[in-house]
């Protein structure tokens, strides 16, 4: 992928999480290429000043949400207004959307839908529904070259670094993680890079075998 450029900003912000008001760090992925031309925009969150001075003037074509929690939408009419941009968000998500925009507000989104493609640095970024952390979550999937290279995956708070996201909170649902991750992500090349929601990278290959244990403990 030699046009394709990733920015990674973290922003911190605090959100309520189970009714427990919570610092958060969130990964916000700026997709471009080598010259400088338009960006996609992955979950702008907490500050959208901060993610704008970061896209530094660029076009962007559309921002992506990967769920609807407020540690990853909070942010994303401020930017869409900073920035003249569409905000995409999975239906299925609406209703948490509505609690961190209230009917009036103005805000909105346009649907995302399982297998819708964008484009960027003339490769193809495709939406891959994964619900279970929420009902609406999805994943960002760009292939590699050919079937045997390995691409990239923006996983949101789906898969990270030793299992699949919470799914503690309201609308979670485990065996609807399991199954996204077992029947959407691990099927994909074993050293695909993923770019979790939070925290660092790690691939596919490192994450698979540990399937079962995640099953057995239950998170």
């Amino acid at each position: 992928m030699p046009d394709l450029t990733i920015e990674n900003i973290v922003t911190a912000g605090r959100s309520l999480i189970d009714g427990v008001d919570t610092e958060l760090r969130t990964n916000v992925w700026i997709l471009g290429d080598t010259a400088g031309g338009p960006v996609l925009v992955i979950d702008p969150a907490h500050d959208a000043t901060a993610v704008a001075e970061v896209v530094a003037g660029r076009e962007v074509t559309a921002i992506l949400l990967t769920h609807g929690h407020p540690d990853h939408c909070g942010a994303a009419q401020s930017f869409a207004q900073l920035v003249d941009a569409p905000v995409f968000l999975h239906p299925a998500d609406r209703m948490l959307w509505d609690r961190a925009y209230p009917v009036g507000s103005g805000a909105s989104f346009l649907d995302l839908g399982d297998g819708d493609t964008f484009s960027i640095a003339g490769l193809t970024l495709r939406v891959l529904h994964t619900p279970g952390h929420t009902p609406g979550s999805v994943c960002f999937w760009i292939a590699g070259d050919t079937p045997d290279v390995p691409g990239l995956l923006f996983s949101g708070d789906t898969l990270f670094p030793g299992g699949p996201g919470s799914t503690a909170r309201e609308f979670g649902d485990f065996g609807a993680i399991i199954e996204s991750i077992r029947s959407r992500l691990l099927t994909l090349h074993p050293e695909t890079t993923v770019l979790p929601g939070h925290g660092d990278t790690t691939t596919i290959g490192d994450e698979a075998p540990h399937l079962d244990e995640w099953v057995a403990r239950g998170w």
